[in-house]
């Protein structure tokens, strides 16, 4: 499974988070497969080892993959998850009081940003733990 959180703002404005996986049904060969999804971009970016950025909003719905680096978000009420190499983020608080990062080892943070459209259906799956 490949991990995933998800992140949206609230009815009060404030950004929340879930835990979850990217929905993978059986595919073939006995591989785990997503459906393809629209999108209009793919692009890169590296932050240096140290690196934070204050509060904001995802500038839009976007898939952020992490290549490199581990991060702490946290959200305006201090709620935090952690975000490693291979884990996606689903940004959806567009809107709001935002969140913030932090680069907590030693490792630049590279990823890959996949914008999608308000109205594709991410095949997010909510954790059942």
């Amino acid at each position: 499974m490949i991990r995933c959180v998800r992140i949206w703002t609230g009815d009060d404005g404030d950004s929340l988070f879930e835990d979850g996986v990217i929905d993978l049904p059986d595919g073939e060969r006995g591989d785990m497969l997503s459906g393809k999804l629209p999108s209009s971009s793919i692009s890169y970016r590296e932050t240096q080892p140290g690196g934070d950025y204050a509060p904001h909003n995802a500038p839009t719905r976007q898939f952020v993959i992490t290549l490199s680096g581990i991060l702490e978000f946290r959200t305006a009420r201090q709620d935090t998850f952690v975000i490693r190499p291979g884990d996606i983020l689903l940004a959806e608080d567009t809107t709001g009081s935002g969140h913030s990062w932090r680069l907590t080892n030693d490792q630049p943070w590279r990823r890959a940003y996949v914008i999608i459209g308000a109205d594709t259906e991410a095949p997010f799956k909510k954790s059942s733990v």
